[in-house]
């Protein structure tokens, strides 16, 4: 990145503060979490470059959870003064989550780049299509009674998250609502998850990216802080106003369209570990 000109990298964090904007709005509103458009944003910017491809997904991760570090606390402040928070929820699959997210950051320098690539891809795609379903997929009428289902499901969620880049909602929201969960608690205990799942999920991320070679300046392990410090103000500012919409407009246009939207950037990721 160092041998791009002054206007090249205006014009670069220009895009990485617009598309901050829409990832923080997305993040309250939708409760996909902005993670899910961060992060294959992040992976084109570093890909325009001559950055090294081996390591440009894992930068793309781990710089995307460590603003959702700090969204996630926003966008879930923001619902848990409408009540949309479920606390025993919380108390439920928190740990298992936050247990997950360690281990998936921790696990990241096992896979190489193709293999973030599918896991991102093929579970975006899997979400994709589920968003744009007109009927929620309903699994139960109420939340599993065994701990030991509860744990696992948990458990899977924070590390297949963390591997992703993505806070709680993309994955916890479509299975919590599988379970009858009322969609508008669902994304805001979501949101509380996020804060579960990239704290430790970062903290493993840099630990498996401490020695690796060829990062770019100001990285802690795969984390850049740079880009971080460029995504954080906007990330944060706008997921408030994206939680105020979801509680006064109806999203169901606007789902199928981010649905598109991500089904076309999964396909793109999966095309480039096929090709």
């Amino acid at each position: 990145m160092s041998g791009l000109s002054p206007s090249e990298l205006i014009l670069i964090a220009g895009i990485l503060a617009v598309m901050s904007v829409v990832a923080g709005i997305l993040a309250g509103l939708l409760g996909v979490g902005g993670g899910i458009v961060l992060v294959p944003v992040l992976f084109w910017i570093l890909s325009l470059t001559d950055f090294p491809s081996e390591i440009a997904m894992h930068m793309a991760v781990a710089t995307s959870l460590a603003t959702i570090c700090f969204t996630s606390v926003s966008s879930a402040r923001a619902h848990h003064k409408r009540g949309a928070v479920d606390k025993g929820l919380l108390r439920l699959w928190g740990p298992w989550i936050a247990a997950g997210a360690l281990l998936g950051g921790l696990a990241s320098r096992l896979f190489e780049a193709d293999g973030l690539k599918a896991v991102f891809g093929g579970l975006a795609l899997l979400v994709a299509i589920n968003m744009a379903v007109p009927k929620t997929l309903v699994i139960s009428e109420a939340m599993p009674r065994s701990r030991a289902v509860n744990a696992g499901l948990s458990l899977v969620t924070g590390f297949l998250s963390a591997l992703m880049g993505i806070g709680g909602g993309t994955l916890s929201v479509p299975l919590l609502s599988a379970f009858s969960v009322e969609t508008r608690r669902a994304v805001g205990t979501a949101a509380a998850f996020g804060f579960l799942i990239a704290v430790p999920a970062v903290i493993g991320f840099v630990v498996a990216g401490w020695n690796v070679p060829d990062r770019p300046p100001l990285s802690l392990g795969y984390v850049n802080l740079v880009a971080a410090a460029i995504i954080l103000p906007f990330t944060v500012g706008f997921a408030p106003l994206g939680s105020r919409l979801a509680h006064a407009v109806d999203t169901k246009l606007l789902r199928r369209l981010f649905a598109l939207f991500l089904a076309i950037t999964a396909v793109r990721m999966l095309l480039e570990v096929l090709g």
